[in-house]
């Protein structure tokens, strides 16, 4: 049973895992809108994984005896200077949701919740991944700077990222996960 104090925290963490999804999917469109089809692919995927870090947080409250609170969502930023700031300002985004997901893990070792702890390991972990994807882009990019044939390089390089998170949940998320009906 979750505590109200930890409900709200972890709605609002699910809030936020929404508000990334619709940040990259702003992304992706504008980088289709400038020929980036490959940039578009790795921004969709990423869509794609931030509804499932939604999903996983919607499900776990519900799970535990809360219920899942939708809010607004803030509209994205639709323009950007370039791939380096898209990625840049990708960085500081999950940078805040590094600091959001270890906020979380702290209340939980406060209010001695064991099992919202456990299930938030599975963020911590994926939040490394998150800002190391993030760097080696950014590294990439700065190495290129304005060079239209290493963008485009990259940009093909990023178009061969493939989805790799279930994008339909109807049945649950970790059905969805495993391939299997939910019981």
């Amino acid at each position: 049973m979750l505590s109200k104090k930890m409900e709200d925290a972890l709605n609002e963490q699910m809030n936020r895992e929404m508000y990334s999804a619709y940040l990259y999917m702003s992304m992706s469109s504008f980088c289709t809108n400038k020929g980036l089809k490959g940039f578009a692919n790795w921004f969709m995927v990423q869509y794609h994984e931030e509804m499932l870090h939604a999903m996983k947080f919607y499900e776990y409250i519900n799970h535990q005896g809360g219920r899942a609170v939708l809010n607004t969502i803030q509209q994205p930023p639709s323009e950007f200077a370039s791939p380096l700031d898209m990625f840049t300002k990708t960085l500081e985004h999950e940078q805040f949701i590094t600091k959001s997901i270890n906020e979380l893990m702290e209340l939980a070792i406060a209010g001695k919740d064991h099992a919202t702890r456990i299930f938030l390991q599975w963020y911590v972990t994926e939040q490394v991944e998150e800002e190391g994807n993030d760097n080696e882009i950014i590294a990439q990019l700065q190495i290129i700077k304005d060079n239209p044939q290493g963008l485009m390089m990259l940009d093909r390089e990023l178009a061969s990222r493939m989805t790799t998170v279930p994008t339909e949940f109807s049945k649950g998320v970790e059905a969805a996960i495993k391939g299997t009906p939910a019981a």
